[in-house]
């Protein structure tokens, strides 16, 4: 009898250590959850002017990253564009941007401050060179724009780095025109209005200040042959990131009467620092790749996002964030 208390009393014992053990891991996971935590916290993306694709882009992409990564906050910041983007991101000033591979690379040539700092999450879309004029000038080469009041862009923007190499490469030198500091958001309506004889812009397809314009206004872009994309490449050492490439003839209908225009494109890359988080540079590669359907439906270049070549981020080394996301979905 004693020996069979003794025996049950031993099993309630080992029945109530093992409900206090389930109780005590329940505890544990509720109050330290196994697995990386997600990531939270204020980001801050440095965008582009107003008007342009970069910022509109930006604008779009906050939305996406507000249902992916709930708990972390992104912030806006307007910006002159690339070479002004990579600044604040290598000084610390932002966290995320999007640049142009040929700014990275003069950046990085440079040694501008946080040059080493810098890496790559994805390979977004083309930029594409264009050189817009009224339909009625006599302007059908760079080597015309001589003495002409000709839109460079911001100094801190893409622009006015590609349009002082096309200048170059075409024969001019700062000097040979009167150069005007204005952006997207700005140079259209400075050409209606007869202050400007051209300008340059370099973005994705169609930009939407460059297709408004058309519509207001007769204009027609110039063509940047082979010969001018020959002659780039002995601009400077960083110009191998630029590719020939073709304007199609329905980007602005009304601009090209039906024809291709020849130009040259570079890629834009979304950058970030080497101390990023890898769980928050994971996610934002994330939702960069998953909403591109989306983003794309209003932004148009944002198509052009693919899977298969955002890996390549040269001349950025990849972040490991973005990288653990591309082993993620690697077939």
């Amino acid at each position: 009898m004693l020996a069979s208390l003794s025996h049950a009393t031993r099993r309630r014992a080992l029945q109530v250590s093992a409900a206090v053990l389930v109780v005590c891991g329940l505890l544990v996971w509720w109050l330290v959850p196994f697995g990386t935590p997600a990531p939270s916290g204020r980001v801050t993306f440095s965008t582009g002017v107003p008007s342009g694709v970069y910022q509109k882009y930006g604008e779009l992409l906050q939305q996406a990253l507000a249902r992916d990564l709930p708990d972390v906050s992104i912030a806006l910041a307007d910006s002159e564009g690339s070479q002004q983007n990579l600044a604040r991101v290598a000084t610390g000033e932002a966290d995320f941007t999007i640049a142009t591979a040929d700014a990275v690379a003069h950046y990085q040539r440079d040694r501008k401050p946080g040059f080493d700092r810098l890496r790559g999450c994805a390979r977004l879309y083309d930029d594409y060179v264009q050189l817009v004029v009224p339909k009625g000038s006599a302007v059908q080469s760079v080597a015309d724009l001589r003495g002409l009041r000709v839109g460079v862009g911001q100094e801190g923007s893409g622009v006015r780095l590609i349009a002082e190499r096309v200048l170059a490469a075409g024969g001019l030198l700062d000097r040979d025109i009167k150069p005007v500091s204005a952006g997207i958001d700005t140079m259209p309506e400075l050409l209606e209005r007869k202050r400007l004889d051209a300008f340059f812009w370099s973005g994705g397809l169609p930009t939407q200040a460059v297709q408004t314009l058309s519509q207001r206004l007769p204009v027609r872009l110039v063509s940047l042959d082979a010969t001018l994309m020959a002659n780039l490449h002995d601009v400077g050492e960083s110009n191998r990131h630029y590719r020939s490439a073709v304007i199609p003839a329905d980007a602005y209908g009304k601009a090209q009467d039906g024809q291709e225009v020849p130009t040259l494109a570079v890629a834009n890359l979304l950058v970030t620092t080497d101390d990023a988080d890898p769980a928050l540079v994971e996610g934002f590669t994330r939702t960069v790749i998953g909403s591109r359907d989306r983003i794309g439906n209003q932004v148009h270049p944002a198509q052009l996002v693919d899977l298969r070549t955002a890996i390549y981020t040269d001349p950025l080394t990849l972040h490991e964030g973005a990288r653990r996301y591309y082993r993620s979905v690697k077939p």
